[in-house]
């Protein structure tokens, strides 16, 4: 779970508008924090099979989100996945 704190920046960082928390960025950036932070659990609690699944869920839900901002919009879809360090 990512701390109040580092939501609200992710947020503001990825934000389109003044009042925008969903848009499909924001949601994919703050995955990404997610599974950062999930990534580095699993280095010392190798055995824990049961945050894997949700782990796995997170990148597909990611996917899926950084498939639609690449068929709406690929300007905005190659921005983000460059400010999130994603190799694509």
């Amino acid at each position: 779970m990512i701390s109040k704190e580092k939501k609200t920046t992710t947020i503001q960082q990825y934000q389109r508008g003044k009042n925008d928390t969903g848009s499909s960025e924001v949601q994919a950036a703050i995955l990404t924090s997610r599974i950062n932070e999930l990534t580095e659990h699993f280095k010392t609690h190798k055995k824990d099979h049961h945050s894997r699944r949700g782990l796995i869920r997170m990148v597909e839900n990611r996917k899926r989100l950084l498939a639609y901002l690449e068929r709406e919009d690929s300007d905005r879809y190659q921005k983000l996945i460059g400010q999130l360090n994603l190799r694509k």
